[in-house]
């Protein structure tokens, strides 16, 4: 019987099955790339905002502390915005005819609240509560990094599963003493491993990895 295939086919059947893994893991790594992203992340790009608040001016300038505008951030799920009293605390008498602060004057003026863009935007279907992390030693900038140094506010992870899975499973890389919650300067020592293990069992940290902790 004569011989059905050429012989190279052996030869374009094994190219061919290379070039199929090769590209089906390059189109997987592109596509891991892509989720990882600023553009579907949106790390690392700040957002416009009704009024262009620098947290560096106030926190690193003025020394402004995160608990004066982020009022129930250690008593309650969310960190709480400011209200427009409270910027106008300080604006009914400095920069009192500054155009940018324009929207906050109107806002006073008429009792409509500013609508601030959402920076850090979870899911609807993940439960986050700032106090207990607060209170369990987990500092401010661990998530949000060091607002103090941002002209405007951008969000520096990627608030992924894994990433917050990540310090669930190892609180004590991240743990910190609570009197340093709020010091966005605070820098881990070196000896990190020691003091992490010591604040997880007097803090009384549960490594909760269960799926009903943040989905509920």
């Amino acid at each position: 019987m004569s011989q059905i295939f050429h012989p190279s086919t052996n030869s374009l059947s094994k190219i061919s099955i290379v070039a199929i893994v090769v590209l089906a893991g390059g189109a997987g790594a592109a596509l891991f790339g892509i989720n990882s992203s600023p553009y579907v992340t949106r790390a690392k790009i700040p957002l416009d905002q009704p009024v262009p608040f620098s947290h560096k001016h106030h926190v690193a300038g003025l020394g402004v502390d995160c608990r004066y505008c982020h009022t129930t951030v250690e008593r309650t799920a969310s960190a709480g915005m400011p209200t427009t009293e409270t910027c106008m605390s300080c604006h009914s008498m400095i920069w009192t005819n500054a155009p940018m602060l324009e929207p906050v004057r109107q806002s006073w003026a008429t009792g409509k609240s500013l609508e601030w863009t959402r920076v850090h935007d979870l899911p609807g279907f993940v439960f986050f509560n700032h106090s207990i992390h607060v209170n369990k030693g987990m500092g401010c900038s661990e998530c949000h990094g060091r607002v103090d140094q941002m002209p405007l506010l951008w969000q520096v992870n990627t608030l992924y599963m894994q990433w917050c899975l990540d310090c669930h499973r190892n609180p004590e890389q991240n743990i910190r003493p609570r009197a340093e919650v709020f010091n966005m300067a605070y820098q881990k020592p070196a000896n990190q491993a020691e003091l992490g293990a010591k604040l997880v069992a007097e803090y009384k940290v549960q490594k909760k990895t269960d799926c009903y902790t943040c989905h509920r």
